[in-house]
């Protein structure tokens, strides 16, 4: 599971023209989900992003969690995260999970980490605008299959 997170000032996202989910100070967060991704990758992730220290302090250091801050997150699904691009000119997405097992994850996701912070999302499978008001800018990428190797050893 691959999930790029923005810190946010706000972020808000549009289905035929209708906002449909949107956070203030807090993560706009993409979010990949691949074929061997499981119910622990979810687990991983949102455990990690609750906790990930980017939003500054009094004294200016990036010392504090969304949690910390009180933030929200906005949480978009997106297959192209997995995209394969190694080979031609145009990208295959064999590595997204299928739609069925892809929302399953995500929703989980976005209930886990809803236990920490207000979560608000996209609606799957639709095309969608995303309005996001990036803070910093800090953009991190993470792999839940990263996550994994770190507890194995």
């Amino acid at each position: 599971m691959i999930a790029v997170l923005q810190r946010v000032s706000c972020a808000s996202v549009t289905v035929d023209g209708k906002v449909v989910g949107s956070c203030g100070a807090g993560l706009c967060i993409l979010l990949g989900v691949g074929v061997d991704d499981t119910k622990q990758d979810a687990e991983l992730l949102a455990t990690k992003i609750s906790k990930t220290r980017i939003f500054t302090d009094a004294d200016d250091k990036m010392n504090l969690s969304v949690k910390d801050i009180g933030g929200s997150a906005l949480v978009v699904s997106n297959f192209t995260l997995l995209a394969n691009y190694r080979h031609g000119n145009r990208p295959d997405y064999m590595n997204a999970a299928r739609p069925d097992v892809a929302n399953e994850l995500y929703e989980y996701f976005k209930e886990l980490l809803g236990r920490e912070v207000p979560v608000e999302g996209g609606v799957f499978g639709a095309h969608m605008h995303l309005n996001i008001e990036n803070d910093g800018p800090v953009t991190i990428v993470m792999d839940s299959g990263e996550l994994k190797k770190k507890s194995k050893g």
